[in-house]
């Protein structure tokens, strides 16, 4: 009996089982992502800015309350330095930027510019 062409270009299927193997995996050690290092934005007491102006530059820089800035302004004139901010070093290079280019107060005659900021590594 004659084989049809099909069966001759089709290769016998072998009956063997298909075998998979299962591969261990290494047990994931958990990463926590890496914190980056906080600084604080120190803002610095001089005798040349109102308290309206350090009130109104931590509203606009800050978003501040009225309360928080009235307690900024009271922590800088009593203690010589008041923490605005801790954050990130990029912003707060940024913020600090924004508190040197804020301009003069124009309430204080004897103002010639913004108000002093640095910043600080927290410990």
């Amino acid at each position: 009996m004659p084989q049809s062409d099909a069966a001759v270009l089709e290769p016998e299927l072998q009956a063997e089982p298909i075998v998979r193997v299962k591969r261990e995996r290494k047990p994931q050690k958990e990463t926590k992502p890496k914190r980056q290092p906080r600084y604080h934005v120190i803002l610095w007491d001089d005798d040349h800015h109102t308290f309206h102006y350090v009130i109104h530059m931590c509203q606009l820089l800050f978003g501040h309350t009225l309360e928080k800035g009235m307690e900024v302004a009271k922590e800088v004139h009593s203690k010589g330095r008041a923490i605005l901010l801790t954050t990130t070093k990029e912003h707060a290079e940024l913020k600090q930027e924004q508190i040197h280019a804020f301009g003069r107060d124009p309430m204080a005659t004897q103002c010639a510019g913004s108000m002093s900021a640095t910043i600080e590594p927290e410990n």
